[in-house]
This record gives structure tokens, C-alpha cells and sequence, in this order.
């Protein structure tokens, strides 16, 4: 009596991947992610720094010229005011004057608006609550 073994369908390792080879798949599927979203925003940053240093630097020069402007301006005013017959001395400082009584006007506008400014109440009270509940835990 010759017994037949009943045929079992075997898997083979190679058609059902075991968890622990899943779990590392995924594992490196993520770092792989991980690092492309890395490589990514670093080349985004690189460009836009970039623009924002070539930005800044034209920003800067337009201020120096704007303040050479002003300087200019100014003597232009003081030499306008000397045409009515005042000293040139005093015609400069009455300029003077003008910006100095300026710089005190928006002083004074700047400290009202820092004033206004407030602690942030609410993140503040969030904060406070979200400690307290950890520390139950």
C-alpha cells in the first residue's frame, strides 16, 4: 500500500514576504521619503536665500541712495530758504530743526504703537493648560 501524501500548497518565502521584511521595507520606503523631502527643501532654501540675499542687497543700496537724496534735499531747502535773505548758518539749522522735531514726532508715534503691543493672552493660557494636563498623566 503505496499512501499518497496529500499535495500541500506550500508558499514560498519569495510570494509571502514575512513581517519582519515588510517592516523593514517600510522602514526604508520612509528614510528614502524622508531624505528626498529633505534634499528637496534644501534646494528650495538654496534658491530662495538666494533671491533674498540678492533682494536684500538691492534693498540696501536704495537706502543709501535714498539717504544721499535726502542729504541733497535738504541742503537744496537750506539754500532755498537762504534766497529770503536769512544767514546760510541759520537757514542749516532750521533744517535741523525740521528733521530733528520729525524724528521726534515719530518717536513718539513709534512708543504709542509698542505700547499697544500685548503678551499672547491666549497661546499663553494654552500652554499653561496643556502642562498641567501632561503632568496628570
Amino acid at each position: 500500500m503505496s499512501e499518497e501524501l496529500p499535495q500541500q500548497t506550500t508558499v514560498t518565502q519569495a510570494e509571502e514576504p514575512t513581517i519582519g521584511r515588510l517592516v523593514t521595507e517600510v522602514s526604508r520606503d520612509v528614510s528614502s521619503l524622508v531624505r528626498n523631502e529633505i534634499a528637496l527643501a534644501k534646494s528650495e532654501i538654496q534658491f530662495s536665500v538666494k533671491a533674498g540675499g540678492v533682494g536684500i542687497g538691492l534693498f540696501a543700496g536704495a537706502a543709501f541712495l535714498g539717504l544721499l537724496a535726502i542729504i541733497m534735499l535738504s541742503v537744496a531747502i537750506a539754500y532755498l530758504i537762504h534766497l529770503s535773505g536769512l544767514d546760510l548758518a541759520w537757514c542749516f539749522l532750521i533744517v535741523f530743526g525740521v528733521y530733528l522735531l520729525l524724528a521726534a514726532l515719530l518717536g513718539l508715534l513709534g512708543l504709542r504703537s509698542v505700547k499697544k503691543v500685548k503678551a499672547p493672552e491666549r497661546s499663553i493660557e494654552q500652554a499653561k493648560e496643556t502642562a498641567a494636563v501632561i503632568k496628570r498623566k
